[in-house]
């Protein structure tokens, strides 16, 4: 099984030695995305849903890289700084997905990379 590496402009750039998405075996595996600015590489500005909306587009963004959509993705992880902050990550992401519903996990973490509140990942299946 071939293994292919993507990297997209309109995300993040790795900060460190890993690739922001993998393919293999008919599937997308995402890096877990934090809210980075692509263009600058710093953490957005604002609270926990401007960070949630940040992780959207550059998942976004890394998804369109390999041909996929929201459609396509069958698992998600969320990571939390605080659990307390699930129901407003909870609507960024309910409005990016919309009728789609993957598997999912949430759980709470001691810290995130950069001191963000959020991080997510995902799974697509390539169509």
């Amino acid at each position: 099984m071939s293994v292919t590496y993507l990297h997209t402009a309109a995300a993040p750039k790795a900060i460190g030695p890993y690739s922001q998405a993998t393919v293999a075996g008919g599937f997308v595996f995402t890096a877990g995305q934090i809210a980075l600015d692509p263009a600058t590489t710093e953490v957005v500005a604002g609270d926990v849903v401007a960070q949630a909306e940040r992780v959207m587009q550059n998942l976004n963004a890394v998804l369109a890289e390999a041909g996929c959509a929201w459609k396509d993705v069958v698992k998600t992880t969320i990571f939390l700084a605080d659990m307390g902050d699930f129901a407003k990550v909870n609507e960024v992401y309910s409005k990016y997905l919309g009728d789609t519903k993957p598997a999912r996990s949430t759980v709470a973490v001691l810290t995130l990379p950069r001191n963000v509140r959020v991080e997510i990942e995902c799974i697509a299946k390539l169509p």
